[in-house]
């Protein structure tokens, strides 16, 4: 699907009422998104605010619980659901999203119970509200689990590969768009988390494959970003299917990453979310 990357609000008859649009970024972790904004809003063609209006891509704001409904493109579910990796779980696991084996665990007895009697799989204890896997750690049988840990406890099957990496598709508007990996370069040191915050890098995956599609959907559908916008992380398992690990979007805690390397990739993405974002305020409005 072809996207005009020139769409603004001045093609539209509700121009005039540009001021009810914006990219809400403000209070405390502003500076944190203010790059972001500003890439936003250059690609929408609107401002970046400070207080909210009618209709807001979210990107920082104090008091979200004062958003009114309807009035955040990323719904706030979603945005809450993308940022805690138990949320997520649960998610998944109501819609039956193909992924690891995952367990949700209240006590270091029972994380010890999962690796102790499942001796064919390794296992992984991930941080649940971490970016770039920071936090997360292989478990071994015996291990001291960490009481100061959130609660419940994220215990996920790890996948060994030969040669990590993890697949990336994006949807936006209701479509997906793009297929790439995330992979280390081959000098680089081993790492069991291939996250490009500890040096993986991005490079085209070619088409994305149906079956793999057809998870990520599930998985965006699931966490309430399919209509808007949120990118799904996957691996292939070793009898080759797709697995899904984690969602992503933009918005109070974290944004999805954009500095892919693939400069057409990047603003085909900045074509479709834009084209969404303005269809839905003026559909909105």
């Amino acid at each position: 699907m072809q996207y005009e990357t020139t769409l603004s609000l001045s093609d539209d008859p509700v121009a005039q009422a540009k001021s009810a649009f914006g990219i809400l970024n403000a209070g405390a972790a502003a500076w944190a998104f203010a790059e972001h904004a500003e890439r936003l809003a250059r690609v929408f063609g609107v401002d970046v605010v400070s207080t909210p209006r009618p209709y807001n891509y979210v990107l920082a704001y104090d008091e979200p619980a004062e958003l009114g409904e309807g009035t955040s493109f990323v719904p706030q579910d979603g945005i809450a659901v993308a940022a805690d990796k138990r949320e997520i779980a649960r998610c998944f696991h109501r819609a039956v999203v193909c992924t690891p084996h995952t367990y949700l665990v209240d006590t270091p007895a029972e994380v010890e119970a999962i690796v102790s009697t499942s001796r064919d799989c390794e296992w992984c204890l991930k941080w649940p509200t971490s970016c770039g896997a920071a936090g997360h750690r292989l478990l071994i049988s015996d291990e001291v689990v960490p009481e100061n840990w959130p609660r419940p406890y994220v215990v996920q099957e790890f996948i060994r590969q030969e040669s990590p990496e993890v697949f990336r598709t994006y949807g936006v508007g209701g479509s997906m768009i793009g297929w790439v990996v995330r992979r280390f370069d081959a000098e680089a040191a081993w790492s069991p988390w291939v996250a490009h915050a500890r040096g993986a890098h991005y490079a085209d995956a070619g088409a994305l494959p149906p079956d793999a599609a057809k998870q990520a959907q599930r998985a965006l559908e699931a966490t309430g970003l399919w209509p808007t916008f949120g990118c799904v992380d996957l691996l292939r398992a070793p009898d080759g299917s797709w697995l899904v690990l984690e969602v992503g979007t933009d918005g109070l805690w974290g944004y999805v990453d954009r500095d892919l390397g693939l400069p057409a990739l990047e603003q085909q993405l900045d074509a479709a979310l834009a084209h969404a974002f303005l269809t839905w305020c003026h559909e909105s409005y």
